[in-house]
């Protein structure tokens, strides 16, 4: 039935009126010796086989013998050959055509076998590609069964693993791809093509040993495609777990980075008010006849040791805090004057007689936020501007609008910070290696600064260049309902 199906049928009648035609162009439009109509036939056979199948090139190929001898080897009009060479041009024709028919057929059949095999590695290629793009097992195996309906476009699929005795699925649970057929496949350790049902299972193999399997559902796959999907799932799961392991392993080692930093910053913050204050009292209880004046100059100094190492444990309390989100910030519509005006009344002792520049944009909206906290903020980046920077150099603080945001910037003209640091800037207990052990600090500022910058919604970042100083600016969200400012010139302010 399929053989005469409506496509055969009109493939045939194709090439027997091609044949037809070939001979009444040379019967009535134009005369030619036997040796081009023969040519042309062939030719026409050739064209027909690269379209068709080696069956219709075949039937062609008689015909067009029949028609060569009855049109046009003599006697015409008759089955029969007058000239004995002719039966062996007619047999030379007649293999000739059904000859090339089989090599045409055979050239087209291999391009479609190739193109077959293209599209097959297209797809395992696809397939491959979106597995690698997993970053640990679990998003792996979740993937796994949607790329397969994806890159083969087949009805369903699911992988069953091993270790974790748990089927993940493409889709809804069909009763072919159930959990105990996906187990049987996995204790056989065979694909088994079930061709009427339209499902196929595999193993999955890491080596030789069986990790788990994989059903598809709604269409066959050739098995070599099978055996190359469950070699690239393997893999893939190897890729995935390796990703982990390195995952762990860096995060071990920013751990390690991490406790040698803190052991540094105790080492180096906490033992010099320590070692002052042990030594003071030391002193005290050993002279207890000093004069006042060496008792009081030693008092002074536990007191301000005292306060040091108090400042340096309420800023590893303020970190711990704003990380565990447990800071409530109590936010209010203010201008951005009153956070720098706060920030320059609290730093105004230690910036001694150091010139600071104040350029406000005039017209800038409210800005939503919590005025001590944000002054900490303010506070943190004079301070590093002041005890960065040479003494003669003048500090700048602008601020803008942009967009829904109040930028605010202090800028000096210290040495500026390498490129490569530029990046840790903003990390726990992390200081400058030029800085580390010639000021005073335990790298906690900075984070505590950009912690409480995005609990307001807002960022903090920094440009800087060896040589010329540094800017960091923060963003604070305007108040809502307000209409965002346009640059206009600014007031300008410097301290006394």
């Amino acid at each position: 039935m399929r053989f005469f199906s409506l496509n055969r049928v009109l493939q045939f009648t194709g090439a027997l009126a091609l044949v037809a035609g070939v001979t009444f162009f040379y019967l009535k439009v134009y005369s030619a010796n036997h040796t081009t109509i023969a040519l042309t036939f062939i030719l026409a056979i050739l064209a027909v086989s690269t379209v068709w199948d080696m069956a219709v090139s075949v039937v062609m190929s008689i015909a067009a013998m029949l028609a060569f001898n009855y049109f046009f080897l003599p006697p015409t009009g008759r089955f029969t050959i007058a000239d004995p060479q002719n039966w062996t041009s007619l047999f030379t024709f007649l293999v000739v055509a059904v000859t090339a028919s089989h090599l045409a057929s055979r050239a087209r059949q291999k391009a479609a076998d190739a193109s077959a095999r293209q599209r097959e590695i297209e797809r395992l290629y696809s397939f491959s590609r979106g597995l690698l793009q997993a970053r640990n097992v679990m998003e792996l195996l979740n993937r796994v069964p949607v790329q397969i309906v994806e890159a083969f476009e087949v009805g369903a699929a699911a992988i069953f693993l091993a270790d974790k005795q748990k089927v993940y699925r493409s889709g809804p649970v069909i009763s072919q791809l159930d959990t105990e057929s996906l187990k049987t496949i996995m204790a056989r350790e065979e694909p088994v093509i079930d061709a009427p049902h339209s499902i196929c299972f595999l193993p999955v193999r890491i080596g030789v040993r069986a990790v788990g399997s994989l059903g598809i559902s709604g269409q066959i796959l050739p098995r070599p495609t099978l055996e190359a999907i469950g070699t690239l799932v393997a893999i893939a799961m190897e890729h995935a777990r390796a990703m982990e392991q390195v995952g762990q392993t860096e995060a071990a080692r920013e751990a390690e980075k991490l406790r040698t930093a803190l052991l540094d910053a105790v080492t180096h913050e906490l033992r010099t008010p320590l070692t002052s204050i042990k030594a003071s009292v030391t002193n005290l209880l050993s002279h207890p006849d000093l004069p006042p004046e060496q008792r009081q100059e030693l008092l002074t100094i536990i007191n301000e040791e005292s306060d040091r190492l108090n400042h340096l444990v309420g800023e590893a309390a303020e970190m711990a805090r704003l990380e565990a989100g447990e800071v409530e910030l109590k936010a209010e519509p203010r201008p951005i004057e009153d956070v720098i005006k706060a920030a320059l009344e609290h730093c105004r002792g230690s910036l001694g007689n150091r010139t600071v520049t104040v350029q406000v944009t005039e017209g800038l909206p409210s800005v939503h936020v919590d005025v001590e906290r944000a002054r900490e903020v303010l506070v943190q980046l004079i301070e590093n501007a002041n005890r960065y920077s040479p003494p003669d150099q003048p500090i700048m603080i602008t601020a803008e609008a942009a967009g829904d945001f109040v930028i605010t910037s202090v800028a000096d003209r210290g040495d500026g910070i390498d490129d490569q640091e530029q990046p840790l800037i903003f990390e726990k207990f992390y200081r400058g290696r030029d800085q580390r052990y010639s000021v005073e600090g335990t790298g906690m500022g900075l984070p505590i600064a950009k912690a409480i910058v995005e609990a307001h919604g807002g960022t903090i970042s920094l440009t800087s260049q060896r040589g010329h100083g540094s800017v960091f600016s923060f963003s604070l969200p305007v108040e809502r309902g307000q209409p965002s400012q346009l640059h206009v010139p600014a007031r300008v302010a410097s301290n006394p």
